[in-house]
């Protein structure tokens, strides 16, 4: 009878653990600590310089051609690596949700950003986009998670800093980029927390999926635009599109990712705290550009306001 009883227990355990390994992924597989944190300092440093990289790179290549170059060159190098190692490419189900993410993130995010900084600065683009994590908040929503009271303040007071924002000098100047950039955080921010419920491939070849997808609707857009490439870019805007290439995407897209996969969305949107000091500091410091008073102001708002949203994200898990 024990023996019985002893063979029932173990057979009970042995079907809850298959059954928890194969309906919760990050049970089995969990974070490195060590590819977080580089995750993280590659999200901090070399997306905070892609902002002046963007507009440099403007000076030889036409706007949605710099999004769609980076993009797609950095997904195929990737996806041909990793086929090369063995991994299985995405199921027609998976290139469907790499459309939607890489479109959401790529196109409208990235590559509205690009678009606009034809006539405003890396700096206030950086700003910007520093309410993504703002945006993020409200659309985990459409999954059940809402704001709570501590967040809602949050995000009142990041929005507040987004109208300062709206009041500076570069986008007054020019409507359509401020448009723009109101539009592509949105877009960012949906697209990331879509990437968690889409049908996507394993590890990095999910990043390869969307960065290909993602350059091929660039591309098909700006030839839809007119954008045509008339001469040969110089060392500068090559240099630049390089630094996308590598830095921006095939190492910092594929670390955001991962952070996505296997963190906390307040984790993998916290480069919004820094990424906007690191690309205004780099535009006065080699591009020549200014921020007003008011500039500093909204950015300390929007930061103040992604702080206290992931503070009541914290407080709600305590």
């Amino acid at each position: 009878m024990k023996r019985m009883d002893l063979q029932k227990t173990s057979h009970e355990n042995l079907s809850q653990e298959t059954g928890s390994s194969s309906t919760n992924v990050l049970v089995a597989q969990k974070p490195n600590r060590w590819l977080v944190i580089l995750s993280l300092l590659s999200l901090y440093t070399l997306w905070g310089g892609t902002y002046l990289a963007m507009r440099v790179s403007l000076e030889g290549f036409p706007p949605l051609f710099v999004a769609g170059f980076r993009q797609l060159i950095a997904g195929v190098i990737l996806y041909v690596f990793l086929r090369l190692r063995g991994h299985k490419g995405p199921t027609r189900a998976q290139w469907f949700g790499a459309l939607v993410v890489g479109g959401l993130l790529l196109l409208i995010g990235n590559g509205g950003v690009v678009y606009a900084e034809q006539w405003v600065s890396s700096g206030l683009a950086a700003l910007a986009l520093g309410a993504i994590p703002l945006w993020a908040a409200l659309f985990s929503g459409l999954f059940g998670r809402w704001p709570r009271p501590l967040e809602w303040c949050g995000l009142a007071v990041g929005f507040a800093g987004l109208v300062l924002l709206n009041l500076e000098n570069g986008f007054r100047a020019n409507p359509l980029g401020a448009i723009i950039l109101l539009i592509s955080p949105v877009s960012w921010a949906l697209g990331s927390i879509l990437s968690q419920h889409l049908p996507s491939p394993k590890g990095l070849m999910a990043s390869a999926a969307q960065m290909v997808a993602g350059g091929v609707l660039l591309f098909i857009v700006g030839a839809g635009l007119g954008e045509r490439m008339t001469s040969i870019p110089g060392p500068r805007p090559l240099g630049a599109m390089i630094y996308l290439i590598v830095g921006g995407s095939l190492i910092a897209f594929s670390a955001y990712g991962y952070l996505l996969r296997y963190t906390r969305p307040a984790v993998a949107t916290s480069y919004a705290y820094v990424n906007p000091l690191v690309a205004v500091g780099l535009g006065v410091a080699l591009a020549g550009e200014h921020i007003t008073l008011l500039g500093i102001v909204a950015m300390l708002t929007i930061l103040s306001g992604v702080g206290l949203v992931s503070l009541g994200r914290e407080k709600c898990r305590d």
